[in-house]
């Protein structure tokens, strides 16, 4: 198995993850939802699977957006106060907790795609 394979069946694996979780969200909100669910996954399991990360594709797209218009509104006050100009906020803004957390998190993604570069390597270093 080569590492494009073990990145593709991670990300996969981590889209299902955020399907599931959008599921059972949904499923609190509205019963019905989560039983549907259940029976999918009973009769045919590898339809759910494929929904739940079409699901959380979206949702990761979604989050991707989010936190690219937070950087740009962070990018855009920084210049903006480097120059002593004013800009248009170009995204949603985030209190600084968040910000924070988001940080750690792109932090912790820069460390597993470098893992998973250095196991694409030929010598495993």
């Amino acid at each position: 198995m080569n590492a494009d394979n073990i990145f593709q069946n991670v990300q996969k694996g981590f889209r299902v993850t955020l399907g599931a979780a959008g599921t059972f969200v949904d499923s609190l909100q509205n019963p019905r939802n989560g039983e549907e669910a259940w029976n999918k996954l009973r009769t045919n399991p590898d339809q759910l699977v494929e929904e739940l990360a079409a699901k959380g594709e979206m949702t990761e797209q979604e989050a991707r957006t989010f936190v690219d218009g937070v950087f740009n509104s962070a990018q855009n006050a920084a210049t903006s106060s480097a120059t002593g100009r004013r800009t248009t906020n170009q995204g949603p803004a985030a209190p600084p907790d968040i910000q924070a957390d988001l940080e750690v998190l792109t932090n912790q993604i820069a460390e597993l795609r470098k893992e998973l570069q250095s196991l694409n390597k030929p010598d495993g270093k």
